[in-house]
């Protein structure tokens, strides 16, 4: 089934909240342990819900922070399911228990997605700057197997673990994930670009990926590296996303914030709009930020150029990390257009 991604979201996150337990050192949200005064009330997520099933039947993405630390949390996930909508919800790990993937499941959750950085204690504890992350995110793993919640990890690849990705492929298909999402890394909140590994590494890293995912048991993406797409049709393999292109900021997804702010991504702090003061249907459809994200004549630099604009689009937001420009060049490509 085609969408038209300039009238319909494929994919809506829900930033629940900012407050956390953890203080990972790559966090998008620079998340806190208080949760912010203006974050929407419980009646306004249940308006957000009704504005999006106006029009969409999304994959809505319940993120945080932790969003665990909302006590609405199974409330407002079991309307979104009761709306049609494919709920997942994106924890850390540490908090869950055999009470909450219960109640996850019995609420509508399809599918959590995890995040371990390292294939082991002292790797995945660094990044999460809390001892003991590892072993509780393992526990929590276990707890969903037992009532039988799928899980994906995610894995966010910086300098401190492009090396250990070997090892981390085996670890999460011995943990029973369905799903391993590779993201690479793009310097919003704590994550900085002295984290990001070079160009080149990036696109030996994005080979790897497709290596690996030749035989692999389980399926392995990559997010926010959307050359990983032109390295696809490169190889001879099958594009991994039947609708859309390797950057769907605005253009499929739409990350709104605890705020109600509506954003491209999250990791693309440039504002579309607001919910508490626009339907959610017109920022999504008419906004012009969104509309020039949706326009590959807008992009310049080499991405302008490229043959594979339409597939792969370049990371947006790390053009805008990088340049300040959100057209521009995807600035850790190193594919020179028309080479291939």
């Amino acid at each position: 089934m085609h969408i038209d991604f300039a009238k319909t979201p494929m994919l809506v996150a829900w930033e629940a909240t900012r407050s956390c337990n953890l203080a990972c050192v790559h966090c998008r949200a620079e998340a806190q342990l208080e949760p912010d005064p203006e974050e929407l009330t419980t009646e306004e997520a249940f308006g957000l819900v009704d504005e999006i099933a106006k029009f969409a039947r999304p994959i809505f993405i319940i993120t945080g922070g932790e969003p665990l630390y909302r006590r609405d949390i199974f409330d407002v996930a079991e309307y979104a399911a009761k709306k049609g909508f494919h709920v997942a919800m994106s924890p850390n790990g540490t908090l869950l228990t055999p009470e909450n993937v219960k109640r996850m499941k019995e609420v509508g959750v399809q599918r959590i997605s995890v995040s371990l950085d390292g294939s082991s204690p002292e790797k995945h504890d660094d990044f999460r700057m809390v001892p003991g992350a590892f072993a509780a995110t393992v526990q929590g793993l276990k707890y969903s197997q037992e009532v039988g919640l799928p899980y994906q990890i995610n894995t966010t690849v910086t300098k401190r673990n492009v090396d250990n990705l070997p090892q981390m492929k085996e670890k999460v298909i011995e943990l029973g994930a369905e799903a391993w999402d590779i993201f690479m890394l793009v310097p919003t909140g704590r994550g900085k670009l002295e984290d990001e590994v070079s160009p080149q590494r990036y696109e030996e890293v994005l080979h790897w990926v497709y290596d690996q995912s030749l035989d692999s048991p389980i399926q392995i993406k990559v997010t926010c590296g959307p050359m990983y797409m032109r390295v696809v049709h490169q190889r001879g393999g099958k594009t991994p996303r039947q609708h859309g292109r390797g950057c769907m900021a605005g253009n499929g997804f739409v990350f709104v914030s605890h705020k109600g702010e509506v954003f491209p991504c999250g990791y693309f702090p440039v504002q579309a709009g607001n919910i508490r003061e626009e339907s959610f249907k017109d920022i999504y459809q008419e906004s012009s930020l969104f509309k020039t994200l949706r326009d590959p004549s807008k992009l310049v630099g080499k991405c302008a150029i490229c043959e594979y604009r339409e597939t792969c689009f370049g990371c947006r937001a790390r053009a805008y990390g990088a340049s300040g420009n959100y057209m521009a060049a995807e600035p850790f490509c190193v594919y020179r257009p028309g080479q291939s």
